[in-house]
């Protein structure tokens, strides 16, 4: 899929846009069912420069009343964890595959997928992060192009154009599954790793 038009652009580069133009673009978006049903658009949330980008599945229902991601449960899991890797919640940007909450949270469909997925693409162009960090699977296919889930693929840093990414599994998931706790806090551990040994070109300077 090329790149969505963004108006006053032509040849929009990585970084040129910003992310209010790509709201902008949404305005009351209708291009699925899920804009029947929603309180509230959930575009994203954080730092437009970020070094990382969270990227989820969708809102839940508190997401859906406060128009913001991960402010439930599962957000304050993510705020915890986030200090794993030096980071805090104001140092990062976060953003999910879809921007509307379906229906009893149940997962995403393909077609809705295929309609919202333009405007994360164009929100990860505008940010243009070092590392996008996928959680759970449908943010971890979208982003490696792959139909294989967290469980096989987590553990690892991928590398997919200018970006390095780390699959591994939503927080919402590990209020469930507890035994998963500790592997997506080595894979947020990992990634602090990371960004010790890989400081921006600037600060390498």
């Amino acid at each position: 899929m090329g790149v969505m038009h963004i108006p006053g652009h032509e040849h929009q580069r990585p970084g040129e846009v910003a992310l209010q133009e790509i709201r902008d673009v949404m305005g009351n978006c209708q291009l699925c069912p899920l804009g029947q049903t929603r309180t509230n658009l959930v575009f994203g949330t954080g730092n437009p420069h970020a070094r990382v980008m969270f990227v989820g599945e969708g809102p839940g229902k508190n997401e859906d009343v406060q128009g913001e991601p991960f402010v439930g449960q599962a957000g304050k899991r993510l705020d915890s964890l986030l200090g794993l890797a030096g980071l805090r919640r104001e140092d990062v940007y976060i953003a999910n595959v879809i921007k509307c909450r379906p229906p009893s949270n149940r997962n995403p469909r393909p077609e809705e997928i295929k309609a919202c997925s333009p405007f994360l693409r164009e929100q990860i162009r505008s940010i243009w992060p070092d590392v996008i960090v996928c959680l759970g699977n449908f943010a971890t296919q979208f982003v490696l192009r792959t139909d294989r889930g967290v469980t096989q693929l987590r553990g690892k840093m991928y590398e997919t154009g200018h970006f390095k990414v780390i699959p591994t599994f939503h927080p919402a998931a590990t209020l469930y599954h507890e035994e998963w706790t500790p592997l997506l806090e080595a894979d947020l551990t990992m990634l602090g790793d990371w960004l010790k040994e890989s400081p921006r070109q600037e600060e390498a300077q």
